[in-house]
C-alpha cells in the first residue's frame, strides 16, 4: 500500500498570523501508516542511498518536530540522536547560535559532546522556510566537530529560498511548496 505523505500535510491559513499558510505535519504523526512512509523516505533517502563513508554516524533534530522524525530515524538504525534545543533547555554545557526570526533573533543550543569529533551527522526537521534555524543548527554541529553530511527536511518551501542558507549540505525534502497554495 503507498501512501501519499503530501496528502496527510494540513495547510491552514492565516496561522500564526495573516498572510500566513501553515504546513501542519501533526496528521502525518496520526496516521501510522504515513508516519513510516515518511521516516522510510528520510531512511532510503539518507541512509539506503548513502555511500558508505556518507551515512551518519548520529541523527540531529531540531526542536521540536525534528526530534519526532529524527528520533525515529535514529532508532531504527540504532544510531545517536542529538537534539538541537532552544536556549536553556539542555542542562548540560552547550554551544548556541543566534539566527534571525521575522521579528528579533533566536537562539539554539547543543550540547559540546554531542557527538565525537569528526563524527558524520545527519540534520532533520520537519519544514525548512527561510532556512536561519537549518544554518544556525549546522554551525553548531560544525562548531562541536561534526561533518553535516546532509540536511533532510518533510517540507520545503522553496519559494523562501531557505536551502540557499544551506550551501555545501546535500539538502533534500520529500515535498516541495513552490508557492503558498494549499
Amino acid at each position: 500500500m503507498s501512501i501519499d505523505v503530501k496528502s496527510l500535510i494540513r495547510s491552514i491559513p492565516d496561522f500564526p498570523k495573516p498572510g500566513i499558510m501553515f504546513r501542519d505535519v501533526t496528521p502525518i504523526f496520526g496516521n501510522g501508516p504515513g508516519f513510516v512512509a515518511a521516516i522510510d523516505w528520510f531512511d532510503k533517502t539518507f541512509i539506503g542511498d548513502a555511500p558508505a563513508g556518507r551515512r551518519p554516524m548520529a541523527i540531529a533534530g531540531i526542536e521540536s518536530r525534528g526530534f519526532i522524525f529524527g528520533a525515529a530515524l535514529a532508532a531504527r538504525h540504532a544510531l545517536p540522536f542529538v537534539p538541537i534545543r532552544k536556549a536553556g533547555k539542555l542542562p548540560f554545557t552547550t554551544v548556541r547560535a543566534e539566527y534571525a526570526l521575522e521579528y528579533g533573533q533566536g537562539v539554539l543550543e547543543i550540547h559540546t559532546d554531542a557527538v565525537a569529533p569528526g563524527a558524520r551527522v545527519l540534520l532533520i526537521d520537519d519544514l525548512i522556510a527561510t532556512g536561519g534555524t537549518a544554518a544556525a543548527s549546522v554551525r553548531l554541529l560544525r562548531e562541536i566537530g561534526a561533518e553535516v553530511v546532509g540536511a533532510g527536511f518533510l517540507i520545503d518551501l522553496a519559494f523562501l529560498k531557505g536551502t540557499e542558507k544551506l550551501a555545501g549540505v546535500p539538502t533534500q525534502s520529500l515535498v516541495v511548496y513552490h508557492d503558498e497554495n494549499p
